[in-house]
């Protein structure tokens, strides 16, 4: 009867040296007004320096996502009063944003789906504060970091397509290198604005909006609790708030912050203090050629090497694991057993001690040795299991250890040949018993064979003539 309508507003932090227009340092600490200057605390005077860098990390972050970018950097003043906000006003961007009508594609359930992006803009973060019984305390260090935020169109129908969004989205920012995109730092924050509305409906209902949500876990829990809250109210002949709330992490519910009965009138206007500049066709030029190959272009790419889709999305997840991955593809490994070993051991063990694939001492050149040599039968499968976890605990080469081991598998079919008639000639009781009829016993002349050869003996090689020699006589 009702159907869900999602937009979302995302709030990223960049990872910029210093902040947006003064040269304190931009930088996560727990101390409180530590990274601070007479430009983020307003002082009488003070005059801004846009970040050239801020600027460039947010064009980059734009052409990624598709959008249109302006012919000239122009910043805008917001007009408000509140604590957190030094100046009593906020250098945004509302004339001319850096990005205009993009999109980002999604896979859902194995749909592609295009989600648009109205724009995306940069400005200074607030101030944060610090709320308790009788008093609030303000901490300056995120005031004036470079902040931009992407407000897509309302396009969701659920909290699935949401979270795969925000998934894909936050992947890419950090494939560009705009941002560490850390929830639990406040360098990635999400506002979610939700309405329901009748199938029959030709206009959006009404809308609540939920502000600063810092985990995508809370983010899908808001969307499902809103839903059944506006469904209650409507179904019971109500109707719905225009309001701000809050998630409430500890009760699992969103709470009333204000109302809002009519749009607020910032009275923008262009920042007097800040020149505009041309932004050239060279400078858009350098920033694209910046952008690497993004993940679903990659996750595509996989798929039509033969990787199983849910591999694909694994390796294309993060930049580095995917380079990685590259790599070991440029040399010409085959794309499904590189992709298995990569998704099953390496990332396990990545998982496991907490590492980085920087820091380990397996590089794509071995993983290439590893899969070479069980393709050519000089190592089992097995072996090469072996292989992989003594690279990575003693640090030496695929090629080192099978040497100092005495690994390397027998592949001569005449070598094989004379140990499967051997261990037959041994064994007359069990050839009398395969002769009566129970093949079966197979197994036990396999495993004799593997280990009369030190289980050296290629293993397909040594089915075949052992096939072959017992039943000749």
């Amino acid at each position: 009867m009702y159907k869900t309508v999602v937009g979302l507003e995302i709030h990223c932090e960049l990872n910029t040296k210093t902040k947006m227009f003064s040269p304190s340092k931009n930088e996560y600490t727990i101390h409180p007004n530590r990274n601070i200057s007479v430009i983020d605390l307003a002082f009488p005077g003070i005059l801004p320096l846009p970040n050239k860098e801020a600027i460039k990390k947010t064009l980059k972050l734009a052409l990624a996502l598709n959008c249109q970018t302006p012919d000239e950097v122009l910043f805008d003043r917001k007009n408000y009063y509140y604590a957190d906000l030094p100046k009593g006003y906020q250098i945004t961007q509302m004339t001319k944003p850096f990005g205009r009508n993009g999109y980002l594609l999604v896979d859902v359930d194995g749909v592609e789906k295009k989600f648009t992006i109205h724009q995306i803009h940069l400005e200074e973060d607030s101030a944060s504060l610090d709320h308790f019984d009788n008093y609030s305390l303000i901490d300056y260090n995120r005031a004036g970091k470079s902040l931009v935020e992407i407000v897509t169109d309302p396009v969701f129908s659920n909290e699935k397509e949401v979270i795969l969004f925000l998934e894909s989205l936050r992947n890419i920012i950090k494939y560009t290198n705009v941002s560490n995109a850390s929830s639990d730092k406040g360098e990635l924050r999400v506002d979610v604005n939700i309405s329901m509305m009748k199938d029959t409906d030709t206009e959006l209902g009404t809308r609540a909006e939920i502000k600063n949500i810092n985990s995508f876990n809370s983010v899908k829990e808001t969307i499902l609790y809103e839903i059944e809250r506006q469904k209650e109210i409507l179904m019971n002949g109500g109707k719905v708030k225009q309001e701000t709330r809050r998630w409430d992490d500890t009760n699992k519910v969103t709470v009333s912050m204000r109302e809002k009965v009519e749009a607020i009138d910032y009275k923008y206007y262009v920042e007097p203090n800040i020149p505009s500049v041309r932004i050239t066709e060279e400078f858009i030029k350098e920033i694209k050629e910046s952008i690497p190959v993004l993940p679903y272009e990659r996750e595509k790419k996989y798929i039509c090497l033969g990787v199983p889709v849910k591999d694909a999305k694994t390796l294309s997840k993060q930049k580095d694991i995917s380079d990685f991955y590259e790599k070991v593809l440029d040399l010409g490994t085959n794309p499904k057993e590189a992709s298995n070993w990569m998704t099953t051991r390496l990332l396990g063990y990545l998982n496991q001690n907490n590492l980085e694939i920087s820091e380990i001492y397996l590089k794509p050149e071995m993983l290439y040795d590893l899969v070479n040599l069980i393709e050519t039968g000089k190592i089992s499968s097995q072996q090469g299991k072996e292989v992989f976890t003594l690279i990575l605990e003693e640090k030496k080469t695929p090629l080192e250890i099978i040497k100092e081991k005495g690994m390397e598998q027998i592949s001569d079919p005449s070598e094989i040949r004379k140990i499967v008639n051997e261990v037959i000639d041994d064994n007359p009781t069990q050839l009398e018993t395969y002769k009566s009829g129970k093949t079966n016993i197979l197994g036990f002349f396999v495993g004799q064979i593997l280990k009369k050869s030190g289980g050296k003996a290629n293993p397909s090689l040594v089915n075949q003539i052992l096939n072959e020699e017992i039943n000749k006589r």
